[in-house]
C-alpha cells in the first residue's frame, strides 16, 4: 500500500510551522497510542504512521528532502535520501559514470551488503510538577531484542544455513539500467540482506532475534518541562545487517496540578479571598513548591490583583535562577447567608450607597457614565 502524504497524516498544511507540526503530532499520538487502544491493531498502525510522519517533518533536513523529492527523498532504502550516499546523488553519479566509463557494476557500491540503522522508539512518561521541579530517577520497561538461541542469531532453522542471494550475489543491491541511466536499488529478492533463508527458524521466523523486555534507569533532570524529550542512545530498535540500533526518546508529559499552573519557569495560582478580608486587608498563607509563604494584602485589595513572589517558581533545565510565583487574588462573594448576616450586609450596603464615590473606586464613575448613556 502506498504511503500517505506526511502532511496529510498529521493534518497540517505544507507551510506549517514546527510548533504546529509538534502540536498536531502530540494530539494524534495521544489519540492512537497503543496503551490507550489495547488490542486495536488499526490504532497501532495509525500510531506508527503518525510517528513516522513527525520524525520526518520535525527534522529540517529530512523535511527539505521530503518536500523536494517526496517519499523517495527520505526512503531509508536509498541510504540517506536526496544527495546522500545511495540516494539521488548516487543515482546521478552512476549516470555520469556510465557515460565516461567509470560506472559501478554488480549493485554493491562497495561490495558489501546494505546496512540499515534501526528505527527510533518513543515512550511517554507522566510526571508531577513537583517531580519536574526537583528531578527524579525512574525505571521504565521497553521492548528489547535478544539473539535467537535455537538458531544462534542466523535466522535459519538449526542444521541449515542461509544461502547467498542469486539476484544480487550477496551485495544486497542491484542496478536498474535503461540507456545511459543506471539507478542503484535495494535487491527486491533479499531486501538488502544479501542472503536468502530458505528454511527459517521456527522461533524467530528468520529474523535472528526474539523480542523481550528490559528495564532502563532514566534520570529526569530538575526543571524539565512538558513536551521536552530525553534521548537514550542505542535503546531503539536494532539495525539490520549489522547496522546501529535506533534511539529511545522519552517524552515528558506534565500532569495537571491542583494549585499551580506552569508557564516556562514561572508558576501561577489563583488565591480565593472573601470580600471582608479583601476589604480589611491582612496576611494570607500561601503554598509554594518550597514550603509555606506569607503575603500581606493591603486594605481594599481588588479582585484580580496579582502578587509576585520572586524566586518561588521553577529553575528550568537551562536556567541559572528560578522563576517567580504569581498569586492572582480572586475575591469571593459569600453564599448561604443567615438572616443576621443578611441584615448586616443590607445595613452595610446602605452605608456604601450614601458615599458611593468614596467607597467604590470604579463604581461612581461607571454609574455617571451609565446615566449619560441613557440620557
Amino acid at each position: 500500500m502506498a504511503k500517505r502524504d506526511f502532511y496529510e497524516v498529521l493534518g497540517v498544511p505544507k507551510n506549517a510551522s514546527d510548533d504546529e507540526i509538534k502540536k498536531a503530532y502530540r494530539k494524534l499520538a495521544m489519540k492512537w497510542h497503543p496503551d490507550r487502544n489495547q488490542g486495536d491493531a488499526s490504532a497501532e498502525s495509525k500510531f506508527k504512521e503518525v510517528k513516522e510522519a513527525y520524525e520526518m517533518l520535525s527534522d529540517a533536513e529530512k523535511r527539505g528532502a521530503y518536500d523536494q523529492y517526496g517519499h523517495a527523498g527520505v526512503d531509508p532504502n536509498m541510504r540517506g535520501g536526496a544527495g546522500g550516499p545511495g540516494g539521488f546523488g548516487d543515482a546521478f553519479g552512476d549516470i555520469f559514470g556510465d557515460i565516461f566509463g567509470g560506472g559501478r557494476r554488480g549493485g554493491g557500491g562497495g561490495g558489501g551488503r546494505q546496512v540499515f540503522r534501526g528505527n527510533d522508539l518513543s515512550y511517554a512518561m507522566d510526571i508531577t510538577l513537583e517531580e519536574a521541579a526537583a528531578g527524579k530517577e525512574s525505571q521504565i520497561r521497553i521492548p528489547s531484542w535478544d539473539s535467537c538461541t535455537p538458531c544462534d542469531g542466523t535466522g535459519a532453522k538449526p542444521g541449515t544455513q542461509a544461502k547467498t542471494c542469486t539476484t544480487c550475489h550477496g551485495a544486497g543491491q542491484v542496478q536498474m539500467r535503461q540507456g545511459f541511466f543506471s539507478v542503484q536499488q535495494t535487491c527486491p529478492h533479499c531486501h538488502g540482506k544479501g542472503k536468502i533463508i530458505a528454511d527459517p527458524c521456527n522461533t524467530c521466523h528468520g529474523q535472528g532475534q526474539t523480542k523481550t523486555n528490559k528495564t532502563l534507569e532514566i534520570k529526569i533532570p530538575a526543571g524539565i518541562d512538558d513536551g521536552m524529550r530525553i534521548r537514550s542512545t542505542g535503546n531503539g530498535e536494532p539495525g539490520q545487517n549489522g547496522g546501529p540500533p535506533g534511539d529511545l526518546f522519552i517524552e515528558i508529559r506534565l500532569r495537571k496540578h491542583d494549585i499551580f499552573e506552569r508557564d516556562g519557569d514561572d508558576l501561577h495560582c489563583q488565591v480565593p479571598v472573601n470580600m471582608t478580608s479583601a476589604a480589611l486587608g491582612g496576611e494570607i498563607d500561601l503554598p509554594t513548591l518550597a514550603g509555606k509563604a506569607t503575603i500581606e494584602i493591603p486594605e481594599g485589595t481588588q479582585n484580580g490583583k496579582t502578587f509576585r513572589l520572586r524566586g518561588k517558581g521553577i529553575k528550568g533545565v537551562r536556567s541559572s535562577i528560578a522563576g517567580d510565583l504569581y498569586c492572582h487574588i480572586v475575591t469571593e462573594t459569600p453564599v448561604k447567608l443567615t438572616e443576621h448576616q443578611r441584615k448586616l450586609l443590607k445595613e452595610l450596603d446602605e452605608s456604601f450607597k450614601k458615599n458611593r464615590d468614596k467607597h467604590s473606586p470604579n463604581g461612581g464613575g461607571w454609574f455617571e457614565k451609565a446615566k449619560a448613556f441613557f440620557g
